[in-house]
């Protein structure tokens, strides 16, 4: 890196750019800060300022905030959103949300009270306004509200050089598209073209005889992460939308689809550790308390059942401390286990690779693997045993009880997050909790019950 970080060749949201931010704001340079930001890329800048604590974004945003656009209003943490278009003037923020997209403007107002709504929505152009009024009448999360309106479309019988000198022509194509959609006179699409395959061909071919294979249409009531799903699933680069007459109503591109499942892989990794899916690094103490406290509670009380089958056999725990000594190593084993298996099923439930056709061959290799797993690790352990307190059926003990618990883990494992599943439950969000139960209700029982048995 250079000495001065005018002289950098990578615009990137570093150490030293960031001080160096921090100084300007400090004696209030608003030259020096508007020279440090104007290199980043929009996702930097949003980076920053989700980075920087309240006070010190109310400063920059105070200083700075004439130069805030639309590109970085997208980019920036729904949390954050909020307290930045707030703080803005309406001019700015207007100025910025023309900039966008329909669907980038959707997504912003999504978030905003009636009177920022309101202010948006009388600032567009009349086009723009009905497409955006339009797409906030369907569902939340739905493909409606994540469907952009400015759409690229020719009739179906158009050659190359028609749809070429078209776009040509036409002074309001989007800013990227990469599909050209074929419609019929009543707006029904029945295909698309690349660009790529426009470009590369004669002028005089048919439109339709190069389109792709890969077409086909979402709904607009349809839920995001079905199209998520669908694209994930069918590699597409766009897709278009119909309404309920099967009417060309906007186009889903790849950049929103992924983003949508990027935001149910991040859902899921939050539901599964208990924690709200609308958390952020930017919540207060009692709000990220607040998000977390449910499900605390909820294995609360899931570990005081467990703790009812240790109570069970407090005299044998009296008699032998060995027991005491080895009991939080088959509840470890039995919990790794559990969490492993219920990572996998949660995740082939989100992608659809775990059905009804698949199910039961899934859940004998689990518990297949549970077994495998149980018999290597209990043969260990029961050396372990064996030598540490040299008593040999304590450590058969130790080793059957592993195996049994290993597999009533892998069990749990997958049987609870399909069960959660079949009754509508979000399987993400509630299987932690029962299946390490399971795992320790089984894992606890087993043990000591054994021990109790052969032992006592």
């Amino acid at each position: 890196m250079s000495d001065t970080l005018e002289d950098d060749v990578e615009d990137v949201l570093d150490a030293r750019r960031v001080s160096a931010i921090r100084d300007a704001m400090e004696v209030e340079d608003a030259a020096r800060i508007t020279e440090l930001l104007e290199p980043l890329h929009a996702a930097d800048i949003a980076d920053l300022l989700e980075q920087i604590s309240t006070s010190e974004r109310r400063e920059l945003l105070r200083l700075w905030s004439g130069e805030i656009d639309g590109e970085i209003l997208s980019e920036l943490d729904d949390s954050i959103r909020e307290e930045v278009i707030e703080s803005l003037a309406p001019d700015v923020l207007v100025e910025a949300m023309r900039e966008l997209d329909t669907d980038d403007v959707v997504d912003i107002l999504e978030d905003l009270e009636e009177p920022q709504q309101e202010l948006i929505l009388g600032a567009l152009e009349d086009a723009d306004r009905v497409a955006v009024e339009r797409a906030m009448s369907y569902p939340e999360y739905s493909a409606g509200r994540l469907m952009q309106r400015e759409v690229v479309v020719a009739p179906d019988f158009w050659n190359v050089g028609q749809a070429i000198d078209y776009m040509r022509a036409n002074d309001h194509l989007p800013d990227q598209f990469y599909h050209v959609i074929l419609v019929d006179p009543r707006m029904k699409p029945n295909g698309y073209v690349t660009l790529g395959r426009i470009l590369s061909s004669r002028r005089d071919v048919l439109l339709r005889d190069i389109e792709e294979e890969s077409f086909r249409t979402l709904e607009a009531t349809e839920p995001e992460a079905d199209v998520a799903y669908v694209f994930n699933q069918y590699h597409l680069i766009s897709c278009p939308v119909v309404d309920e007459n099967d009417r060309l109503v906007g186009v889903i591109t790849i950049d929103d689809a992924m983003n949508v499942l990027d935001e149910e892989h991040e859902e899921d990794m939050l539901r599964m550790a208990g924690v709200d899916d609308e958390a952020s690094l930017s919540d207060t103490v009692l709000e990220a308390a607040k998000g977390r406290a449910v499900w605390l509670f909820v294995n609360l009380l899931t570990a005081i059942l467990a703790s009812t089958v240790i109570g069970a056999f407090t005299n044998e725990i009296n008699q032998m401390v060995a027991l005491a000594v080895l009991m939080p190593i088959v509840a470890s084993m039995g919990g790794n286990a559990g969490t492993q298996t219920m990572t996998v099923a949660v995740r082939a439930l989100a992608t659809r690779d775990l059905t009804a056709q698949n199910a039961l061959r899934v859940i004998w290799r689990e518990a297949a693997v549970g077994a495998v797993n149980g018999v290597a690790f209990g043969i260990i352990m029961a050396l372990i045993a064996g030598f540490w307190f040299g008593i040999p059926m304590l450590a058969a003990v130790i080793g059957v009880a592993m195996v049994l618990t290993l597999i009533a883990a892998a069990a749990g494992g997958i049987l609870i997050p399909m069960g959660l599943q079949r009754f509508g439950i979000d399987p993400a969000l509630a299987s932690g909790p029962f299946v390490t139960t399971v795992t320790d209700v089984v894992g606890f029982f087993a043990f000591l019950g054994l021990a109790s048995w052969v032992l006592l």
